[in-house]
Parts: structure tokens; sequence; C-alpha cells
């Protein structure tokens, strides 16, 4: 199940806010049993959004049972302005089957309200349960430590994604799918000169493929 990026309902009533309670109020026991049978979830931008807003991230776990309660908010980025650029990630989850296999991802970003932020409480459950997917870190892999432009939107301890505590349901804030070609990468072309020569082949698929290659794999 994806939910993907977009602005739903123009995120007039803040985002995500008005499609997760369409959602809830038209097919919440569907979802919720999905949610609880060996499938996967993935949730990208506004579907990140939109899946805090249901409880479907992090709903960590409470007498060995997810919460799916509301426990996270995507808010406002610091810079009061939409942020599209490219970013790099880096894979802090050894519990995720989306992220397995990534250190570092360079991706692009397109949000204005991906400013991640819960309680402390929460937070330390997800630290305890390795839910924290995905962190926004400089070029080299180092962290971020708050500052823009490598953390694009201000989210506390630099988290630009999270999953579930099976690391089946995943909600990130940037685009990976924006990066399924070589071509498609910010930087491309002097790439490709540089490859060519070195006499290398030039590659086929953008890295960002590697989160969706990773979920056709759990099912075989």
């Amino acid at each position: 199940m994806a939910f993907p990026g977009g602005f739903s309902y123009a995120d007039d009533t803040g985002s995500g806010n008005a499609i997760a309670n369409k959602l809830r109020n038209n097919l919440e026991d569907e979802i919720f049993k999905f949610a609880k049978e060996d499938k996967l979830i993935i949730g990208i931008c506004n579907g990140m959004q939109i899946i805090a807003n249901l409880g479907l991230i992090p709903a960590t776990l409470e007498n060995n049972q997810p919460s799916y309660t509301r426990q996270a908010a995507l808010m406002h980025n610091k810079t009061a302005r939409l942020e599209c650029r490219w970013i790099w990630l880096k894979n802090t989850s050894k519990k995720c089957i989306w992220t397995k296999g990534i250190d570092l991802l360079h991706v692009p970003i397109a949000h204005g309200e991906g400013n991640f932020y819960t309680t402390a409480e929460i937070l330390d459950k997800m630290k305890e349960q390795d839910q924290l997917a995905f962190k926004y870190v400089k070029e080299d892999g180092s962290d971020a430590n708050g500052e823009f432009p490598h953390n694009p939107n201000g989210a506390m301890e630099d988290i630009a994604g999270i999953c579930d505590p099976s690391g089946r349901i995943l909600g990130l804030m940037p685009h990976p799918e924006r990066f399924y070609s070589f071509e498609n990468e910010e930087g491309w072309e002097l790439k490709k000169e540089k490859l060519i020569r070195e006499g290398s082949n030039l590659p086929k698929d953008g890295k960002g493929l590697k989160i969706f290659e990773n979920a056709a794999k759990y099912f075989k």
C-alpha cells in the first residue's frame, strides 16, 4: 500500500489532515487490518504526513501491540517556505524492510511541512524499538546537527523517515521515487562525463530505486 506525495486538499487544514480524516471515516478497518498483516506500507512526503496522522507511524508498542494513535507531527519548515532541493540521507535502522542495504542516499525533497516532531517519551521509545529509518546528513555522511540546508526543515534530531515497530511500514519526507534513473540525479551530466573519461559503464538505475527493490525482494 502506497501513500504518494502531493498536496492533498492543498494542505488547507494542515498537511495530510483532511485526507487522513476521510480515510479514517471510510476505510479505517480495512487499512489497519492490512497494516497488521505481513504486508508493506510506504508513505512519501504528503504520504508520510497522512500515515502519521492516521497513527500508522510511529505506532510505538504498548503491551506488545502497536498503539495506532497519532504520536507525531510534520510541522512547517523552520524556513517558513517550501524547500525544493536535493539532500543526503543516512540509513539509521537495521529493522526497516525498505532501507536494507542502503547507507547514504542522495534524493530530492519538495515540501513545506516536513519538520518532524514528537514528544521526548515517544522519541525514546522509537530509539529503543529501532524506528528511526533515515536521518538528514551532510554529503560525507556526518551529522547535519540541525544545520540548514543539510537538515532542510528543522526536524528534531535530523529525522527524515521513520518506520513502525515491525519495520514493514515506512514514512519519509524525501522522494526516492524521483531518483529511479541515473539521469534523474542532480548533477548527473558531470558524473556522466567523468565515467566516460574513466572508461566506465554508465549506470541505468537511480539509487532511489533500491527502496522499492527491497519491497519486491521481501515477497520473493
